[in-house]
């Protein structure tokens, strides 16, 4: 079993427990798409969480900037 996070314009809107193949035979209609994270934070940095940010470039999840003064650190995508 894997999770995935369904992304819309860069926004986590939704995290499920799947299995790969659930995805061969799933109709999903509603706008974005479904990309695996890790529980584990084994791919792309940080597990999704609704309301995270899905950053294409960094292929990497982070949660939302708590602080203004507060700056991401590229290399964990943590604030």
């Amino acid at each position: 079993m894997a999770h995935y996070a369904k992304v819309e314009n860069k926004l986590v809107t939704q995290v499920i427990v799947a299995e790969a193949e659930f995805f061969d035979t799933f109709v999903d209609s509603s706008p974005g798409e479904w990309i695996e994270t890790s529980y584990n934070n084994n791919i792309r940095k940080n597990f999704a969480g609704v309301g995270h940010t899905y950053d294409v470039t960094r292929d990497a999840f982070y949660a939302p900037q708590p602080f203004a003064s507060w700056t991401l650190v590229e290399a964990t995508c943590l604030w």
